[in-house]
């Protein structure tokens, strides 16, 4: 008897404000979607409780969960090699996480766990500017910054799964504390909190008029408006960091050779006043027979809807698995 084909997984993309999850056919088509917070779940056998009930609820009502063939799950600090979350330093659960074994036990069928940059470069790969690419990287900024090297077509994971670790790179000798316990690392200056921190020195070290003290809470996208607004300081926060950034990421692609930088991420939405001096940065100090040719890009996919869709991608890679055959 012909074994009928399943034609639907699930993406899931973990945040460290709020989780998505989406129902997504072979031709990247969602189905259905919703999102919950992160937060509610202190530990993560909660966590994946509530995940695997609203999965079930939502799949039951969109087709039944017999069609579904497999999930996919991005998340930051995940390890697509050995399923897990490995010390997470932004996610309210520390330690290592089995997350893919947990889920699957619960779900009864096949998942795969990638690095929130990773299921974005998939993301990107499948579905966005980096379509035709097979050299690039992934730069995601937010809360953290991650990356992902997409060499010859497919993804760089490294010995032991954490390649492209770039946020954790030092970019200054005993500089900033970062979340990780290190201290200098780009994600300390470049990375949310970093870029407030820098906005909050200059502040302080200053008695120059600027719109940010009128700001109820200082975040990226407040000192990105201030900028628009034509204020000295906001621009000049944003230019200190875009010239960190670009010096990382001409490190890396003097490295890589890569076709184009791609970033993402809620901290990308700064545009001309974070990349025109990382631009400026990275072509002042990346190797000189590559200069010109590394696309700076920016995602033209919302990240939501990529993250999903990466993970969508990420679950089709894998073998499909059934406890209920």
């Amino acid at each position: 008897m012909q074994q009928e084909i399943k034609s639907r997984v699930v993406g899931v993309d973990i945040s460290i404000k709020r989780t998505t999850y989406a129902i997504v056919d072979v031709r990247g088509n969602i189905h259905a979607s919703d999102h919950f917070p992160t937060t509610d779940y202190t530990t993560a056998n909660d966590f994946i409780t509530a995940l695997s009930e609203k999965i079930i609820t939502m799949t039951e009502a969109n087709g039944g969960y017999e069609q579904i063939r497999s999930i996919g799950v991005s998340s930051p600090s995940a390890n697509f090699l050995t399923g897990c979350i490995e010390n997470a330093a932004n996610l309210p659960w520390k330690g290592i996480i089995p997350l893919g074994a947990m889920l699957r036990d619960r779900m009864g069928i096949a998942v795969a766990v990638g690095n929130d940059a990773h299921v974005s470069a998939l993301g990107e790969y499948s579905y966005g500017c980096a379509h035709g690419m097979n050299n690039f990287i992934i730069v995601s900024l937010g809360h953290g910054i991650g990356s992902c090297i997409f060499s010859n077509g497919k993804v760089h994971f490294g010995a032991d799964g954490f390649a492209g670790e770039i946020g954790h790179a030092c970019v200054e000798h005993n500089g900033r504390e970062c979340g990780c316990g290190r201290y200098g690392c780009l994600e300390a200056y470049c990375a949310e909190k970093g870029i407030i921190k820098t906005a909050q020195e200059m502040l302080e070290q200053s008695d120059e008029p600027s719109l940010m003290r009128s700001l109820d809470r200082i975040s990226p996208k407040g000192i990105a408006e201030c900028c628009e607004q034509g204020d000295k300081m906001a621009i000049e926060v944003y230019r200190k960091t875009g010239e960190i950034l670009g010096l990382a990421v001409a490190n890396y692609a003097s490295i890589l050779d890569p076709e184009a930088v791609i970033f993402t991420g809620g901290i990308s939405n700064a545009g001309k006043w974070l990349f025109d001096p990382a631009y400026e940065s990275f072509e002042a100090h990346v190797f000189h027979n590559i200069r010109g040719n590394v696309k700076f890009l920016r995602s033209t996919i919302s990240d939501r809807e990529r993250d999903v869709l990466g993970a969508s991608a990420l679950a089709w890679g894998i073998k499909e698995y059934s406890l209920f055959k």
